[in-house]
C-alpha cells in the first residue's frame, strides 16, 4: 500500500545537517524548475513543496523520503516565538 501524503501534512527528512521537519505545502505533480533544478515529478511519483519548521527554508522532496509524523496539537507551534 502506498503511503498517502497531503498539504498540511507535517513530515520529517533526512538531511546534510541531521532530521529535518516541516509541513507539506504543496504536491507537485509535473515536471518543474527548483533552485535551478529540474524536479521530475509526475502524477504516479509526485514530490512535495516543504517549509521547515524552524527555519523556514524550503525543500522539495519525494514521499520515499519522508516520514509523516502525528499531528501537533491544536494551538502548539512547533516553531520558536520570532524576536523583534
Amino acid at each position: 500500500m502506498k503511503r498517502t501524503l497531503a498539504v498540511g501534512d507535517h513530515v520529517e527528512w533526512n538531511s546534510e545537517a541531521g532530521r529535518v521537519r516541516g509541513t507539506i505545502k504543496k504536491k507537485i505533480v509535473s515536471e518543474i524548475k527548483f533552485k535551478g533544478y529540474t524536479v521530475h515529478a509526475s502524477k504516479d511519483e509526485p514530490q512535495y513543496l516543504i517549509e521547515s519548521d524552524k527555519t523556514d527554508h524550503l525543500a522539495m522532496h519525494k514521499g520515499s523520503a519522508l516520514k509523516k509524523l502525528r499531528k501537533a496539537k491544536p494551538g502548539v507551534s512547533s516553531k520558536p516565538a520570532k524576536r523583534s
